[in-house]
C-alpha cells in the first residue's frame, strides 16, 4: 500500500525542473532576438553616426582614426550653407519634389479611382498596359524625350521637362493607389450614388478620405524619388548651375572640395535631414498604406 501512494510523488516532481527549463528556454530567446535586433539596428544606424561626426570634425581629423571630433566644428555647417548655390539647389529640389509630388498624386488617384472601381470593357488590358510602364527602365526612352523637350519645346537647363510630365500621371502611383483602392468595399460608392452623388464627387468625398494611409504612401515614395534623383537632373538641367538640384549639386560639391570630407559631410547630413524628418513624422501613414495595399485585387 505504501509503496502505490509512493509512486504519485515521485512522477511529480520532475514538474517544477520542467517549468524552469521552459522559462530559461524562453529567456534565451528573447535575448537572442533582441540581440538580433539590436545588431541589425546597429547596421543600419553606424553609416549615419559615420556621416554625423565626420561632419563635425575639421579637415585634419576627418577620415582618421579619431572617432569623435575634437573640438566639435559645428562651423562647418555654416560653410556648407554659404557655399555658392548651395541655397538655389535646395529650393530648386523643393520644386521639384513638392510640385512633382502634388501633380503625381492629383492626376494617379482619378486613374486609380476608374481602374478600381469602374466596369468597362478594356480595364484588364488597361491594367497590363501601366504595370508594363511599370517594368519600362526610364534610359530607353530618355533620348526621344530629351529631343522633344531640349529642341522642340526649348526646355533644357530647366527642372520643367522632370516637373511636367508628372502632371500625367504616373504608373507606380497609379499601380499602388488601385490596389489601395479595391480594399474599399463597393458599398460606399454605391450609397454615394443612391444619394444622388456623381463620379467626381464620390472621388472627393468618399474615396479620398478613405484613402489617405494609400495617398500618403503614394505621396511619399513620389517626394523620395524626386529629392534624391540625379538621373534626371543630370540629363535636363546640367548645363545650367541655376536649375541644379541637391542630388546633382552635392556632387559637384564633392569635386570643389576634394579634400574637405567634413564639408562633404555637413552637406550630406543637410541633404538627407528633410527625407529623415518627413519620414518620421508620416511613418505611421506611410507603414499603414504600404501595408494595406494588395490585400485583395
Amino acid at each position: 500500500m505504501a509503496q502505490v501512494l509512493d509512486k504519485p510523488v515521485a512522477s511529480a516532481t520532475p514538474a517544477p525542473d520542467a517549468r524552469r527549463t521552459a522559462r530559461r528556454r524562453a529567456l534565451l530567446e528573447w535575448i537572442a532576438v533582441h540581440a538580433l535586433g539590436v545588431a541589425a539596428a546597429l547596421f543600419f544606424t553606424l553609416p549615419f553616426v559615420f556621416v554625423l561626426l565626420t561632419s563635425l570634425m575639421s579637415d585634419s581629423q576627418a577620415l582618421s582614426r579619431d572617432l569623435l571630433p575634437h573640438p566639435w566644428e559645428w562651423d562647418n555647417y555654416r560653410r556648407v550653407l554659404n557655399t555658392p548655390g548651395f541655397l538655389t539647389w535646395w529650393r530648386n529640389t523643393l520644386l521639384y519634389a513638392g510640385l512633382g509630388t502634388v501633380l503625381t498624386v492629383v492626376s494617379s488617384l482619378p486613374v486609380a479611382y476608374a481602374l478600381a472601381k469602374f466596369r468597362f470593357r478594356g480595364r484588364n488590358l488597361a491594367l497590363m498596359l501601366v504595370i508594363s510602364m511599370m517594368m519600362l527602365p526610364p534610359q530607353v526612352v530618355v533620348i526621344p524625350m530629351y529631343l522633344f523637350w531640349a529642341k522642340q519645346l526649348d526646355l533644357s537647363g530647366t527642372l520643367w521637362p522632370l516637373i511636367v510630365p508628372m502632371a500625367f500621371g504616373d504608373a507606380f502611383s497609379i499601380f499602388l493607389l488601385r490596389q489601395f483602392l479595391t480594399t474599399i468595399p463597393n458599398e460606399y460608392v454605391d450609397a454615394a450614388r443612391v444619394d444622388g452623388c456623381g463620379d467626381l464627387r464620390i472621388l472627393l468625398r468618399v474615396i479620398v478620405p478613405m484613402a489617405k494611409p494609400g495617398i500618403a504612401a503614394v505621396a511619399l515614395f513620389q517626394f523620395f524619388y524626386a529629392w534624391n534623383d540625379y538621373f534626371g537632373p543630370q540629363i535636363y538641367a546640367s548645363e545650367n548651375p541655376g536649375a541644379w538640384t541637391l542630388s546633382y549639386g552635392l556632387e559637384s560639391f564633392k569635386g570643389m572640395h576634394h579634400t574637405d570630407w567634413n564639408l562633404t559631410m555637413a552637406a550630406t547630413v543637410l541633404v538627407m535631414a528633410p527625407v529623415i524628418l518627413v519620414f518620421f513624422f508620416a511613418q505611421k501613414a506611410f507603414v499603414e498604406g504600404v501595408t494595406l495595399t494588395g490585400v485583395k485585387g
